[in-house]
């Protein structure tokens, strides 16, 4: 037996009945998501057409929303997506609906036309309803959460950058750097990227990058708080777009689609570890979909995982080996070789210990014209990162007893716990679609040091805490937003998309206060706390308003333009431009490009955050722009950055399983916010004249003396201010080694935010997607990504004018010196390429995936004497194999990095050789280039097993 629905008027049957099909043809939908009930029907009487559907078919069904003008099988295929029904039949204007239960028929004609429907509609890039990524006038690729599933290691960014060779992952992070990994597109700033969920701004972490490396200054949003699992897509562009979405969407957006489903549901589990040591992880995930009542949704998804420390370093020659400086140690604390893990006592590189459970949740109610939705997230995450070993004689008693008789390793311990909430009404009146809405979001970072010691305090008083509470970051954002669309038929090719809205925006940062004993003088071992001199809120608030234009003037034309003003409470008012087009030459060749301005006011972070760290053997500091501290130096505040945008690609389809799009891209930003070079007030080996002579302990070690060497290193004032940010003095065990002379190792240094300098970004991404018919033996998908990225720093900012400027090696005391500027040219890969193969066969899939890296490299000084040392170009395995044991129950077992391929390590007779022989510990952490962006683990194993229901 069938249901059949059909138009209830009887001329329009008739109509329909005599017209010749139009399936292609372009229709204006405005269909809420409901059940499928009334949504059937409400298809058929919009698209002109019949729908026969099985007999019981649509109960408990929910069909999804179709909004804007869409050829009839495009919208029927995006209105089916996740109904567990597709097209069986078309017979005229009759269209025929199946139960979707073959798997083996991914591969015809039909399914190819549906999945490209159903999975290619974007909301990102464009305010015209209906676009379809292979559409786009803009470069978007939208990855489904098959493919996220299909990388491995339970987290979002991972997953992203395993896709997507435009995305650069931060692969190791010292101190607070290794709680919050970010990423950046196109080689520039994580906070030049927009993240979205469901469209709305996403607010950012409180945990800024300041560890070092072109991270430095990331506060973009932690993309770990968003679950695989709640995700059906995300959707990223990769173009500038601050005229379209805000003014720091200058490398593009990255906008994560929740899914809606009311039904069903799924269990994971994940289980993996490195194959060399450590690492080992675990992750148990659900969702769930559920219909509280009629015409509503809730998606629910819950997430808890877990993942150990790794360790990738070497003995610590400080107290190994053959060194004077270890010799002495040894005889004088003959404890240390007692302590567990000797002689590899400094297990500061490697991954951190994290636990962390996180909740998303996407629902709503539909009203008939108008949807009210929510959707928001909690998570709470504990990082441990383990830090440098500290000798004994770091921590005495006032008669030089050692409180730690084999010495000690700090843990800086981080309790991140964000949370996001969402709200809003949207719908479609009298032709006008409207949604408005508003965001809040917060993340409160809880800053902890563990066996640990405060050393002045224990000195002063006789005693001091092992666990310090250190402060706590926090930033927030609540965005209220207004956005209305309407189209307007001028007799063109297309009408008129216009669309305009405005946007409300709070944003703050704070710093909160420390205990006592963690900031008390020299303060906590790893990581000083914050007093009150240090801590503080500060906010600012932004109005802004867009207009955006979208026409096809004649057939296989499309232009768009957007202007956007905003005026920020702080840095004033700007205006952002967009124009973009696409011209089809054929329906198989197409033609693209943009031009676009863009502003970023410097984040809240980046103008507020002060610290300080106390290591074994330095103390650096780093001051807010404009506290009085740098300003006493001769930095100023902040000013925004500026950029501009070119963008020009093509599309070609030469066959219907064939998709190749290539675009380039120039961008250039002026006043780029980045960290400062460091300036010294103190540098242990550039020794006063005729110290090197004098016959004092480790007095050989020091360089030979240059006057202007020794005044570039030696700056009293810097001295003086981070003596000042301690409470008035410098731990003595900084300036002084063990037998009480100067400390060649020692070194006290200061940074800040700057506007330090100009670049130009040029690149080209490629994306290449073909799909295999194998008749019996299933099918493959394949896809090619490639990006060819060039930063170049066109020019340096003035450097700070009260401090000591060389005449004579100007570039030392530049405010960006040249091993900076080479890092930020040369640390990452230029050319990243990912071919995937993914092939399916009843129910066995195997996913290939071949990453290639080209080289990077590094400069530094050796004894005075420039070196570059190189990560050369790797290829990069992973493999999983997955097999769907019954129709509720799915295992899969896979490896990233299958051959356990590790980065270049550092020349051993160059650098290592002297720094083993010298006790210098950095041996212990530096036998690798950890800016490698596939990572310094080695290959990691993994199991999954998936419940569906």
């Amino acid at each position: 037996m069938k249901l059949q629905y059909a138009l209830g008027a009887a001329s329009a049957v008739v109509a329909v009945c005599t017209a010749q099909p139009a399936l292609a043809q372009a229709r204006l939908f405005d269909i809420p998501a409901q059940s499928a009930v009334t949504g059937i029907p409400a298809f058929a009487r919009q698209a002109g057409v019949q729908i026969v559907a099985p007999a019981g078919g649509l109960d408990g069904k929910r069909t999804r929303a179709v909004k804007g003008r869409l050829a009839v099988d495009q919208a029927l295929a995006h209105l089916l997506q996740g109904t567990g029904l597709r097209v069986g039949a078309r017979n005229g204007q009759t269209i025929s609906l199946v139960a979707d239960t073959t798997s083996d028929a991914r591969f015809s004609d039909t399914a190819l036309a549906e999945r490209e429907a159903q999975a290619e509609i974007i909301v990102t890039g464009t305010r015209v309803a209906g676009m379809r990524a292979a559409d786009s006038p803009t470069p978007i690729q939208v990855i489904d959460q098959n493919q996220l599933k299909r990388t491995g290691q339970p987290d979002m960014i991972q997953s992203l950058a395993q896709n997507l060779p435009t995305v650069q992952v931060q692969a190791f992070g010292s101190d607070l750097q290794a709680a919050t990994q970010q990423m950046r597109l196109r080689g520039l700033s994580p906070n030049h990227t927009l993240v979205l969920l469901n469209g709305k701004r996403r607010h950012g972490t409180a945990n800024v990058a300041v560890a070092g490396g072109v991270f430095n200054g990331g506060a973009a949003p932690d993309v770990s708080f968003i679950l695989p699992d709640s995700i059906d897509r995300v959707e990223v562009l990769q173009d500038g777009a601050a005229a379209q979405y805000g003014t720091d969407a200058i490398a593009g957006v990255i906008n994560f689609i929740q899914k809606k489903a009311d039904h069903g549901g799924t269990i994971n589990a994940t289980a993996g570890q490195y194959f060399d040591e450590g690492g080992e992880t675990y992750s148990v995930s659900g969702n769930i979909g559920i219909a509280p009542f009629e015409n509503a949704y809730l998606n629910l998804t819950a997430e808890n995982k877990r993942h150990d420390y790794s360790f990738r370093g070497d003995v610590n020659p400080l107290v190994y080996g053959p060194s004077a400086v270890a010799q002495r140690y040894l005889s004088t604390y003959p404890a240390i070789a007692q302590m567990p893990d000797y002689p590899y006592v400094n297990k500061r590189l490697g991954d951190p210990q994290s636990k962390q459970t996180t909740v998303n949740f996407n629902g709503g109610y539909d009203f008939g014209d108008v949807e009210l939705y929510t959707f928001g997230s909690w998570a709470h995450k504990i990082v441990r990162a383990r830090q440098n070993y500290r000798p004994p004689d770091v921590v005495t008693s006032a008669n030089g007893t050692p409180l730690f008789p084999g010495g000690f390793a700090p843990v800086l311990r981080g309790d991140d716990t964000d949370y996001s909430f969402s709200a809003g009404l949207k719908g479609n009146l009298g032709g006008t679609t409207f949604d408005i809405a508003s965001t809040y979001g917060r993340d409160e970072f809880a800053v902890y040091v563990e066996k640990s010691a405060n050393a002045s305090l224990y000195k002063d008083k006789g005693f001091t805490p092992d666990t310090f509470y250190d402060g706590t970051f926090t930033a927030s954002q609540w965005s209220n937003t207004l956005d209305l669309t309407h189209e307007f038929d001028l007799g063109l090719a297309s009408p008129l998309t216009v669309a305009g809205g405005l946007e409300w925006r709070r944003e703050t940062y704070g710093i909160g206060q420390g205990d006592p004993a963690s900031y008390y003088a020299s303060g906590a071992q790893a990581f000083i706390g914050y007093g009150p001199n240090n801590a503080g809120g500060h906010h600012r608030t932004n109005f802004s308003q867009y207009l955006d234009l979208a026409v096809k003037p004649v057939d296989g034309w499309l232009v768009e333009g957007a202007v956007r003003h905003e005026r920020y409470s702080d840095f004033g008012d700007t205006t952002a431009l967009k124009l973009t087009t696409r011209l089809d030459l054929s329906s198989a060749f197409a033609v693209r490009g943009t031009i676009s301005t863009g502003f970023r006011a410097p984040t809240l972070g980046e103008s507020f955050y002060s610290g300080v760290n106390v290591g074994t053997v330095g103390v650096s500091g780093l001051f807010p722009p404009g506290s009085n501290a740098a300003v006493s130096l001769g930095f100023g505040g902040l000013k925004p950055e500026k950029s501009t945008s070119y963008n020009l690609g093509f599309v070609f389809k030469p066959a219907r399983n064939l998709s190749i799009t290539i675009d380039g891209y120039w961008t250039t930003i002026r006043d780029r916010i980045v960290m400062s070079g460091s300036y010294y007030g103190y540098l242990g080996n550039a020794c006063p004249e005729g110290y090197k002579e004098s016959g004092a302990f480790d007095a050989n070690r020091c360089g030979v003396y240059n006057a202007d060497t020794y005044a570039i290193y030696n700056q009293q004032a810097v001295l003086d201010a981070v003596a000042a940010s301690l409470g008035g003095e410098i731990p003595s065990y900084i300036l002084k080694n063990l037998a009480g002379t100067r400390n060649v190792d020692g070194a006290v240094s200061i940074q800040t935010f700057v506007n330090g300098m100009d670049t130009r970004n040029r690149g080209i991404d490629l994306m290449v997607n073909y799909k295999t018919d194998l008749g019996s033996l299933g099918g493959i998908d394949w896809s090619l990504a490639a990006n060819y990225n060039e930063l170049k720093v066109t020019k340096v900012g003035a450097p700070p004018s009260k401090l000591y400027q060389s005449t004579i090696n100007p570039a030392a005391t530049a405010l960006m010196n040249k091993y900076s500027i080479w890092s930020w040219e040369n640390s990452f890969p230029k050319f990243r390429a990912v071919l995937n193969a993914f092939w399916t066969m009843g129910d066995f899939s195997l996913n290939l995936r071949e990453n290639y890296y080209s080289s990077q490299s590094t400069l530094t000084s050796i004894s005075g004497v420039d070196f570059v040392y190189k990560n050369h170009a790797a290829f990069i395995t992973d493999l999983e194999a997955a097999y769907q044991l019954t129709r509720n129950v799915k295992v899969a077992i896979g490896a990233n990095n299958l051959t356990n391929h590790y980065p270049s390590k550092l020349p051993y007779d160059k650098i290592r050789k002297n720094q083993y022989l010298t006790g210098d510990r950095g041996y212990s952490w530096n036998g690798y280039l950890t800016d490698g962006s596939f990572g310094i683990n080695g290959g990691y194993y993994y199991g999954r097993l998936t419940l569906t229901f």
